[in-house]
């Protein structure tokens, strides 16, 4: 997904490329086959947006704002969250005056977490923005905890950068189910989305889904058991823009089981990571859709601490071109933290896929999801840390990764501490994160390589609620606080005939 503008500096390389003056050969002909590698510069622009928290009269909702701090960033910049519209007119008091909305969270410097809250079932989803210093690696996590009722429980979200294609595996229609799809516009257009479920049997007719309107700066949430009379356990939701571009995240409330919200998957791929199924996992299902022409095959494995193992009777799985597989891993983790890997067993298939995890038994469970991640990359960023609850699940599907955790300073205080782990090739390393010296409040993870292999990862946040182990479970892909910026210089030799 991408979660960053075009730098200006990136816009300028590609203007000087068209206009002929972009170096492409030597004078005379020779080649270049030295040229300079491509630059990775600071973001100069970062768009977030926030779904609304949640329903419930009872929610207590917590946002947490961080940027890492980004060599060559610019020295000045801001970042803020403000509400996005709830109709087609700004908001104004009785008299008609129109009110300045108030950022939730307003940050001032890289480096520094910034916290604010909001309560109960009225608050609006969130449009945000930063530039300058700010926009590197800008992350901010929204945290609801909801006491009781469907869906009770911890709720956590990435607020996620607008695209105009997602994938959801993982949805539902069943009856103990209630799911939305809120779609939020960061732009001064409206835009167009068209949403399909997609079932065991393929695609599920509705005409409801096709070409919902989302206001500028505005944000819609779908009822998904809306768009079809049937109930069905295990659902693919793809949403795409016809025009325009938005955020998308489902919220999934279980009568039972708690609930959480659901993010999009990676995008389309033969093989996928999804990382950090907790120690006590006591049950975990497997959802996965072929967008494609072809049948997929995959291999399933779980990269435990010592090694990949084979989940007992589900060494593979089969997926029919355009429609949803779930498969029922049980007790998959048996007391040792995991992440699963799927791989083709022959030809590549893409496919998105995601798991929903469940701890607890009885009247006492509580669920969260895990969709396919991409990697850390040149950096993953993670914030609302606390001092007791955080989980660090890292992976390594292919060869041994070392990587730098860095724990900001908290939000009311503290020092930063960085410390380094190595994940072996094919295990998982499931840790108690680093503790800024001195904490005050929640703080920031940064995650970076150092050598080898790719690594993969997740953070887990747990509290007890009663005897309920609430829990919510955020993935770490890159940050994306830098843009590629290929080298460039002048070369008359394309003017001359």
């Amino acid at each position: 997904m991408n979660r960053t503008t075009l730098s200006l500096i990136a816009a300028a390389t590609a203007l000087a490329a068209v206009t002929g003056f972009a170096a492409a050969s030597r004078p005379g002909g020779e080649d270049d086959t030295t040229s300079k590698a491509a630059a990775h510069l600071p973001v100069e622009r970062s768009s977030l947006l926030c779904p609304a928290p949640s329903q419930s009269d009872l929610a207590e909702t917590a946002y947490t704002s961080y940027t890492p701090v980004t060599k060559d960033a610019q020295d000045s910049g801001k970042a803020e969250l403000l509400p996005a519209r709830t109709g087609a007119s700004d908001s104004g008091d009785a008299k008609g005056k129109t009110k300045t909305p108030k950022s939730v969270v307003t940050p001032k410097e890289p480096g520094k977490p910034v916290a604010g809250e909001a309560s109960g079932a009225d608050e609006p989803a969130l449009v945000g923005t930063a530039d300058g210093r700010l926009a590197p690696g800008w992350t901010v996590q929204q945290t609801t905890t909801v006491e009781a009722g469907t869906g009770r429980g911890l709720l956590g979200v990435d607020c996620s950068a607008p695209d105009t294609d997602f994938y959801f595996p993982g949805a539902s229609t069943a009856k103990d189910r209630t799911d939305y799809i809120h779609l939020t516009n960061p732009d001064d257009e409206a835009a167009v989305v068209d949403v399909q479920l997609y079932g065991p049997g393929g695609a599920v007719k509705s005409e409801v889904g096709e070409g919902i309107q989302v206001g500028p700066h505005s944000s819609v949430p779908v009822l998904l058991s809306t768009l079809t009379e049937k109930e069905y356990p295990n659902l693919t939701l793809h949403v795409t823009a016809r025009s325009g571009r938005v955020a998308a995240v489902v919220s999934a409330a279980d009568d039972k089981l708690g609930g959480d919200w659901l993010p999009a998957s990676a995008d389309p791929a033969g093989s996928l990571v999804l990382p950090g199924i907790p120690k006590d996992a006591t049950s975990a299902r497997l959802v996965v859709f072929a967008p494609g022409q072809d049948d997929a095959d995959l291999k399933v494995q779980l990269a435990t601490s010592s090694g990949k193992i084979v989940p007992a009777g589900h060494d593979t799985v089969h997926v029919k071109s355009g429609m949803t597989s779930a498969v029922d891993l049980g007790e998959v983790t048996r007391g040792d933290a995991g992440s699963l890997i799927l791989t083709p067993t022959e030809d590549s298939v893409p496919v998105v896929a995601a798991l929903r995890v469940t701890r607890g038994k009885g009247a006492d469970q509580e669920t969260a999801f895990i969709p396919a991640t991409r990697g850390i990359g040149a950096r993953a960023t993670v914030t609302d840390n606390r001092a007791k609850g955080s989980t660090l699940a890292l992976t390594a599907p292919g060869a041994t990764g070392k990587v730098k955790v860095t724990a900001s300073q908290g939000t009311g205080g503290g020092t930063a501490i960085t410390k380094e782990y190595t994940v072996k090739g094919g295990t998982t390393l499931s840790v108690t994160p680093p503790v800024p010296d001195g904490l005050k409040g929640t703080y920031a993870l940064t995650v970076e390589p150092v050598s080898g292999g790719s690594v993969y990862g997740s953070r887990m946040l747990e509290e007890k609620q009663d005897d309920v182990p609430a829990f919510t479970i955020q993935l770490l892909p890159d940050d994306r606080g830098t843009v590629s910026v290929p080298q460039a210089g002048e070369d008359l030799a394309v003017l001359q005939k």
